[in-house]
């Protein structure tokens, strides 16, 4: 069965853009394009009632948005397959039982019923933490959605954690033609002193010499398999989030990986929640493999 890209819409102009999105992350894969509407007035109206119930304008309403985000998509990329599903069944729900057969599923940072402030919506959060495939969370200026600035940032944590993360950004930079920063923060003692370099020239036993062995260990299968991408590898001393938070402006799309904990969904780092809530591009939270 062909996966599909997924994405939640419900009107906002947030999930708007989540369409604009995907729809050129469709094309760029040669993906089916599957539009979502979650809603539950199935549950109250039986389907034969729907069109002469009160609610009848909920099913209008949501083939409206439905019919809209569909036109946006083809207006964008006219080659894109697109379906759409109203589907009765809360947003977070719908889209978490989509995820078991897409090849991504992608939202908006905060949908029309957020609550002023929130920096990233409950149904977002939501779905990157337990979502079975890639969830991309679409936040940043048009620069970014649009893809102007040809350059894939990749927060790299440890080896054994972070492989699923680290191919799906490089076969993203793969598909745009973009270049892939491979960003790797670390941390020293308080108050430490920074030790000499060894006299061959190695790096010596120094936090930034750990950080560059673990950064060039955790890219060096993918980037075998896909020499066409280059590679910008960076160790940073700070902490992850904010290294990622900052970089993230000179970014089209952010990349992070997530370990998953079994029956608890996916474990989002400090570091997850920090980059979905204040990154200024676009945010794939990727679940670790195993």
């Amino acid at each position: 069965m062909e996966q599909s890209l997924v994405v939640g819409v419900d009107g906002s102009e947030e999930s708007l853009r989540a369409v604009d999105w995907a729809a050129d992350e469709a094309a760029l894969r040669g993906l089916p394009l599957r539009l979502v509407y979650a809603s539950l007035w199935e549950h109250y109206e039986g389907a034969a009632y729907v069109y002469s119930s009160p609610n009848a304008s909920d099913r209008a309403l949501a083939d409206a948005i439905l019919d809209a985000a569909g036109e946006r998509a083809h207006s964008r990329n006219p080659g894109v397959r697109t379906t759409a599903a109203v589907l009765p069944q809360e947003p977070t729900d719908a889209l978490l039982n989509e995820s078991d057969g897409a090849a991504a599923v992608v939202v908006g940072s905060r949908g029309r019923g957020s609550i002023k402030g929130m920096l990233l919506g409950s149904v977002g959060l939501g779905v990157a933490s337990w979502a079975r495939c890639p969830v991309v969370v679409v936040r940043g200026d048009r620069s970014a959605v649009d893809g102007r600035h040809e350059r894939i940032l990749l927060g790299v944590g440890h080896p054994d954690r972070n492989s699923t993360a680290v191919e799906f950004a490089f076969r993203e930079a793969g598909i745009r033609g973009s270049a892939l920063d491979a960003v790797h923060a670390w941390r020293g003692p308080v108050g430490r002193r920074t030790v000499p370099a060894a006299a061959d020239g190695a790096a010596g036993d120094t936090p930034e010499g750990t950080a560059a062995a673990e950064l060039d260990e955790a890219l060096r299968a993918a980037r075998s398999g896909r020499p066409d991408v280059t590679v910008r590898p960076d160790t940073v001393e700070g902490p992850t989030h904010r290294v990622l938070v900052d970089r993230s402006a000179a970014a089209d799309l952010l990349v992070v990986g997530a370990r998953r904990n079994k029956g608890l969904g996916l474990q989002l780092s400090r570091t997850c929640h920090a980059v979905l809530h204040h990154a200024a591009c676009p945010v794939a939270v990727v679940p670790q493999r195993g």
